[in-house]
């Protein structure tokens, strides 16, 4: 770059020095000074040379100079430009080292917030284990024993009623005994106070793998011994209720077995024991139009997805009998005897007389139930079979006897005697909805052939022919139910009905009816008071209709007044109005016809402590 300015520099020296001749054909101008000399000239072209050489030197001192500031610029720029690069590398890598540092921060707080948020549940945990073994050994609500839990049970009952009419009843109500209008207890009240209803129970509950074993045992004081009265001591004997066992697989069958209530008695959950739908009265004899047992049984239930169950079960039978105008010539029980620790003995030993029927066979019940989603429902079949002795040489009274058959030869007498059975039979169901979680709407129904004792009115199931055979009965029981549930208070109503059919047969010979609801019976002394027995405990009454319906109507409630886990406090009053028809009948001293219904008006109130 030197060389090329210096090259420059001289050609415009020359070129200044070649137009400062004058050119050969110009003119030539008047001289008036003397011309400088060509060793002067030259010597300032020198000079001027000199001085332009020294400018060039400059220059090109400058132009070095600049050189090394551009090339000391051009390093300081690559050392920038290294260290920018060295930087945007650093950064890269704080960027990516500040991401991985954000998600492990981020992993570190989810970490944090886990550990935080298990150990408030360990200590919560831990709280509530701490909770349940103070409960389970403070205050256990079980008692475990060799691999079972015992759980006790029942409550105290403080219980009073109150009749309009009396009945002579302790706070159970005999609706088959309720008076007809001559009675002279018609015109007197009673009231009774009582705590025989108090009731102890206890569960017993043992797993294997595959099994659930359950025992269950339960008792009140509504029994009565040789000595049991009010007078004094009110000293009254333990009662069994229930007493079962059963064993529950985990494929929905189910076996159970003791005394306990009846397949026909409706249940809240499938057929499961101890969810039985009792109504809520005060009453222990519950109400007109309830279907239900207490008695032994064996019981084999199919449970299908918590939906649908079918369940079949063999009973202990009875028969209770009610016949007018029958003759000496069957039998199909006798009073308990006593040393086969049956009630016998007859009042003579001062104990009740109660009567046992001679069973052929037990009473076979099948049942389905279903919830669909929307309720509980229930249909179910009796079968069962009813058997006396016959003794065909003892039909007609003793003026007939030329009535009897042939093979008699007009003798009365057991000739001829044989056993005659009946079979009997009855459908029933029922159903339970729920509204809006609190109201309960219940029905329930039964009817058959033979059926009346499974009704709370305890109406019968037989009369007798006059030939000896007996003749079953056809009863109906029906019953609605409304129940209202908070947490302080339940309150029910219920309207139930029982009805009898009559059944006879006319003798002509002996110009009767034999059997039940004859309507020649004698009711002359229905609405006429007699006089009462001797002893001043015999009030009279000469009424003998058969009942034909029980009709029933109760309202109450029950209080809460507390309930925890120390137990539960509840007070109840109940209202019942009873009404009792019987079939018409006749007056041979007048020339109609009777038709006896008798009324009666209950008030109970209880306060109960139930066991927690």
């Amino acid at each position: 770059m030197k060389r090329a300015l210096a090259l420059a520099l001289s050609m415009a020296l020359a070129g200044s020095m070649y137009a400062a001749e004058p050119p050969q054909n110009a003119p030539a101008k008047k001289v008036h000074a003397k011309a400088p000399s060509v060793s002067s000239q030259l010597a300032e072209l020198k000079e001027a040379i000199e001085a332009q050489q020294k400018q060039i030197q400059d220059l090109g001192q400058q132009l070095q100079t600049r050189d090394q500031q551009i090339q000391q610029l051009q390093q300081r720029l690559d050392q920038n430009q290294a260290a920018a690069t060295a930087a945007q590398s650093k950064a890269d890598a704080a960027a990516s080292q500040a991401a991985q540092d954000d998600q492990s921060v981020t992993a570190l707080k989810t970490d944090v917030s886990d550990i935080k948020l298990n150990d408030t549940n360990m200590a919560q945990t831990v709280q509530d284990t701490q909770k349940s073994l103070r409960e389970e050994f403070g205050n256990p609500m079980a008692i475990h024993f060799k691999g079972v839990s015992i759980t006790p049970g029942g409550y105290l009952a403080a219980e009073s009623v109150y009749r309009n009419r009396a009945l002579g009843a302790d706070i159970n109500t005999p609706f088959n005994s309720v008076n007809m209008p001559n009675a002279g207890a018609n015109n007197v009240s009673e009231f009774f106070g009582s705590g025989r209803q108090s009731r102890v129970s206890m569960l017993v509950e043992g797993k294997l793998k595959d099994l659930n074993l359950t025992g269950y045992v339960e008792a009140d004081f509504l029994s009565a011994g040789v000595t049991s009265n009010n007078n004094q001591s009110n000293s009254y004997t333990l009662r069994q209720r229930q007493a079962w066992g059963q064993v529950a697989a985990a494929n929905g069958w189910s076996i159970t077995g003791g005394q306990m209530w009846s397949l026909v008695t409706e249940t809240k959950k499938g057929m499961d024991n101890r969810s039985e739908a009792l109504p809520m009265t005060i009453d222990p004899q519950y109400t007109v139009g309830f279907s239900w047992a207490r008695q032994y049984g064996v019981r084999v239930v199919k449970n299908f997805n918590n939906h649908f169950w079918f369940g079949a079960s063999l009973e202990n039978p009875q028969t209770t009998f009610s016949a007018r105008n029958a003759f000496n010539d069957f039998a199909l029980g006798s009073p308990g005897n006593s040393s086969g620790l049956y009630n016998g003995g007859g009042s003579s030993s001062g104990s009740a007389l109660a009567n046992y029927s001679f069973n052929a066979m037990p009473d076979f019940i099948f049942k389905a139930a279903a919830e669909p989603g929307f309720g509980h429902y229930e249909v179910f079949a009796i079968l069962s079979r009813y058997r006396d002795r016959a003794y065909p040489c003892e039909e007609g009274s003793t003026g007939n006897v030329g009535l009897l058959p042939a093979n008699c030869n007009g003798t009365l007498s057991s000739f001829g005697a044989y056993n005659d059975s009946q079979t009997a039979a009855g459908i029933g169901a029922n159903a339970r909805i729920t509204i809006a979680k609190q109201f309960d709407i219940g029905a329930h129904f039964l009817t058959g052939q033979g059926v009346g004792r499974y009704g709370t009115g305890g109406l019968p199931d037989a009369t007798v022919n006059p030939d000896g055979t007996l003749a079953l009965i056809r009863s109906t029981q029906a019953l609605g139910t409304i129940e209202w549930h908070s947490k302080k208070l339940d309150l029910y109503m219920n309207a139930g009905e029982e009805y009898a059919q009559k059944r006879f047969t006319y003798v002509a010979a002996d110009a009767l009816d034999v059997g039940y609801g004859t309507p020649l019976l004698n009711l002359s002394g229905c609405y006429a008071e007699s006089a009462p027995g001797s002893g001043g405990f015999a009030f009279g009454g000469g009424c003998s209709a058969d009942t034909q319906r029980l009709i029933e109507g109760t309202v109450g409630f029950w209080l809460k007044v507390h309930n925890g886990p120390h137990g539960r406090l509840q007070f109840g009053p109940q209202y019942s109005y009873v009404i009792r028809d019987a079939w018409r009948g006749t007056d041979p001293t007048q020339t109609f016809s009777y038709a006896p219904h008798g009324l009666d008006s209950m008030f109970f109130t209880s306060f109960r402590y139930y066991l927690p």
